[in-house]
């Protein structure tokens, strides 16, 4: 019996991308170097902000300027976050309908971790128990670590959980954290990633969610 859903933050419960594009490009432009398109962007997401400025700039990590630049996205999507960003259609009637049903409710989510608890905060108020977002201690998605930290915080057992994301990434976290996954196709893969990782679970609607969940 599933007591407790954890989700991904980018791509399953808030259309982030153009925020991502728009901070990314901005950094890469202080730097002279090429604005990269929103497709490519949403190929560069899932891993963290670092990992998405080692994608975008010239030479990734190899880069002199990588670190700088790296350092300016993050301040100026800190200003920026809120300009395009919003919650997918029908996540906040999701959220509200699992509240009312006694569903715990966690985030877990590869972006820095003030921006993921700020964005909790602005976009879901009262409707999420734990967000956690990147931290020098805790291991990035896809290991487990957050996940466990998450589950400890709500207090609940693991056997009792489930996972929900949009990308491969998402779905060898829920793997390795041995939760049931559920995969979502409004967000930032197809569903030929998420098949091909193994995701055996995945939904084009919010309301399925719930139908899938009352079913595990």
């Amino acid at each position: 019996m599933i007591k407790a859903l954890i989700f991904d933050l980018d791509g399953t419960l808030l259309n982030t991308l153009e925020d991502l594009k728009d901070s990314t490009n901005y950094a890469l432009r202080y730097f002279g170097y090429p604005e990269r398109s929103l497709e490519e962007v949403r190929c560069f997401v899932g891993n963290g902000v670092a990992k998405l400025i080692e994608r975008a700039i010239p030479d990734g990590v190899e880069n002199p300027d990588f670190q700088d630049c790296l350092k300016l996205f993050r301040e100026n999507y800190s200003q920026n976050m809120y300009n395009h960003t919003a919650p997918y259609q029908g996540i906040m009637e999701l959220l509200v309908n699992l509240r009312e049903k006694g569903y715990k409710i966690a985030v877990v989510s590869n972006k820095f971790d003030a921006a993921v608890k700020e964005l909790c905060d602005k976009y879901f108020t009262n409707l999420i128990d734990v967000a956690i977002g990147q931290m020098d201690d805790v291991p990035k998605k896809p290991a487990p670590n957050g996940v466990y930290k998450a589950i400890q915080e709500l207090g609940v057992d693991r056997k009792n959980c489930v996972y929900i994301g949009d990308s491969e990434v998402d779905v060898k976290t829920a793997y390795n954290a041995s939760l049931p996954c559920i995969g979502v196709l409004w967000g930032f893969r197809d569903e030929t990633v998420l098949k091909n990782e193994g995701c055996e679970m995945i939904v084009n609607s919010t309301d399925a969610i719930i139908k899938l969940v009352e079913e595990l």
